[in-house]
């Protein structure tokens, strides 16, 4: 660290009532912002100088903002690790190998974290998290790189690394300093075409003139604006985090006051606690990517029709998205965008043998990863577990119970379909209020008691949807929604309901953890009757002994 650095946190920190490390964190994200302009004015044909002014900012950061020597050996050790294991290790398991040593890595981590229970304290978990997704993907990319084009999806051909980077282009993208500490994580090959300007060419077949503005003979376009709107937006969400944080508070609701308020205003300071919580997140996000988009590297492309210019390859939330949202997916899908993609991607994608299905085994294998990934703290686990069965729950209900409010021929909403979208607009968002609560709180007891302190009322709800769903109701919802139709048999689904019927994870969750365990219940049955009947044969065809007399 710096000398004399930390003084003017901890004087700011005092009259704040805030910790010295959480003032350097924002401040960081701030710095990020005249430090990506900076970045974005070296020469685009001087790519080494991008790489080590990225290095050097991040470096900075780390030791001599944080004083985190031991976390700048834990981050050199993912990545010096996985680096080599890229390059010396073939064949297929070379990613799995690389994955499993990157979130063995993390885990240890994460227990230290939790052990030590100081959160005021910044640690090295939150860089690494990002780091882990990024060096994940990077050993799936190279292993597509050494594969053939016909065995590759669209996506792996769009992102296989066909030769592996040098050390300094390596080391630029692991410590891209505006999404260092708390993302957005990115593939190599989104650098690789910032870094090399490449990303910004218009294609093939749109108007020159639709090429978006740039300054000097720079290929960067202008991205003042964007960033600026971005950071206003950051601000805005932290600056109101401080203000609610002070009368929504985790220990408030495990306090004796907490049961001095009546059942509904119980579960209205439930739900502010999850949201005062998600300001932060709002925040951090949507600082880090501004920085980004100040950078170039939050370019997306150009509109060939209007010239107008997307800046959101790296949107990792959409705050209205999630607090205005009518159902689950909508809930899940918009917020840490980015996370959900590296799931989807490289973990629920890649368990699935090639030209099948992903079935229980990817669903469990993208579950079981995002849960580590986060942690161990038992709070997380409730969130994960319940969130599952609500996601099922919600689906059911917007499978058998919108389309009543839908034409039946035309699709269109009737003029009733008004209550439907506030019914499910305020369960959707009290159920996650509840749902959510654990990942906040942590702890098994706490979690239990608040949950208690409203009466489970997600849970029971969720129970009693599910068997309602079991029951002979669903059949007779089929039966009215047939007559509404004027068809019969199977229910037929709109194209809105397969959306939300796919059977992809959402952050992790199951998309339908009733079918997953269904499938697997089946699977160990068939297995069952397939080694019963080996032995069988087995019996049936072995040689009788002689009978030797004595």
């Amino acid at each position: 660290m710096l000398p004399y650095i930390n003084l003017p946190f901890q004087y700011v920190a005092s009259l704040l009532g805030a910790s010295s490390d959480e003032l350097k964190l924002i401040t960081s994200f701030l710095l990020s912002y005249p430090l990506a302009g900076l970045l974005k004015r070296v020469p685009d044909e001087k790519p080494a100088w991008k790489n080590l002014f990225i290095i050097v900012v991040s470096s900075f950061y780390l030791v001599g903002l944080f004083d985190l020597w031991i976390g700048a050996r834990t981050l050199a050790l993912s990545s010096v690790g996985a680096y080599c294991i890229a390059q010396y290790i073939q064949g297929p398991f070379m990613p799995w190998i690389g994955f499993v040593f990157l979130m063995g890595h993390l885990s240890i981590n994460q227990l230290a974290r939790q052990f030590r229970n100081d959160p005021a304290i910044v640690d090295i978990t939150g860089a690494q998290m990002v780091l882990v997704m990024k060096l994940t993907a990077f050993c799936w990319n190279v292993a597509d790189g050494r594969l053939p084009e016909k065995n590759l999806s669209d996506f792996q051909k769009e992102r296989a690394i066909k030769q592996l980077p040098g050390p300094l282009d390596f080391a630029g993208y692991v410590m891209f300093f505006p999404s260092f500490f708390a993302g957005p994580a990115f593939d190599y090959v989104d650098y690789r075409r910032w870094i090399e300007t490449t990303m910004f060419e218009v294609p093939a077949g749109v108007d020159p003139s639709k090429k978006p503005p740039t300054r000097k003979k720079r290929k960067i376009p202008r991205s003042g604006t964007p960033a600026a709107w971005k950071a206003a937006a950051g601000m805005f969400w932290i600056l109101l985090f401080l203000k609610l944080s002070g009368l929504y508070y985790p220990d408030l609701l495990t306090g004796d006051k907490y049961m001095s308020y009546g059942f509904h205003h119980r579960v209205w300071i439930l739900h502010m606690l999850g949201f005062t919580t998600r300001l932060k997140y709002y925040g951090v996000w949507s600082l880090t990517e501004g920085a980004c988009i100040l950078s170039g590297l939050g370019y997306k492309g150009v509109d060939p029709v209007t010239g107008k210019v997307s800046w959101d390859r790296l949107r990792n939330v959409s705050p209205w998205g999630v607090e205005s949202a009518q159902n689950t997916r909508a809930y899940l899908g918009n917020w840490n965008i980015n996370t959900n993609t590296w799931l989807r991607n490289y973990i629920y994608l890649r368990v699935t043998p090639r030209g099948k299905k992903p079935g229980f085994r990817a669903s469990m294998a993208t579950f079981v990863t995002s849960a580590f990934w986060h942690g161990f703290y038992p709070g997380y686990y409730l969130t994960f577990v319940l969130a599952s069965f609500v996601q099922t729950v919600a689906k059911n209900f917007r499978r058998y119970f919108r389309p009543f409010f839908l034409d039946p021929k035309t699709s269109q909403p009737t003029s009733t379909k008004i209550y439907y979208d506030i019914f499910s607009y305020l369960v959707t968002q009290l159920a996650f209020s509840f749902t959510t609560a654990p990942f906040v709180l942590l702890t098994l007891p706490a979690s239990f008691l608040v949950w208690a302190r409203v009466y489970f009322y997600a849970v029971i709800g969720t129970a009693l949807s599910t068997a309602f769903f079991a029951s002979p109701a669903k059949a007779f919802l089929i039966k009215k929604l047939n007559e509404r139709a004027g068809t019969s048999g199977p229910l037929k689904r709109t194209i809105s309901q397969e959306s939300l019927a796919s059977k992809e994870p959402v952050l992790g969750l199951p998309a339908e953890p009733q079918k997953d365990l269904e499938e697997i219940v089946s699977e160990v049955r068939a297995e069952m009757e397939a080694r019963h009947r080996k032995g069988i044969t087995r019996t049936e065809t072995a040689p009788i002994p002689a009978n030797k007399g004595i």
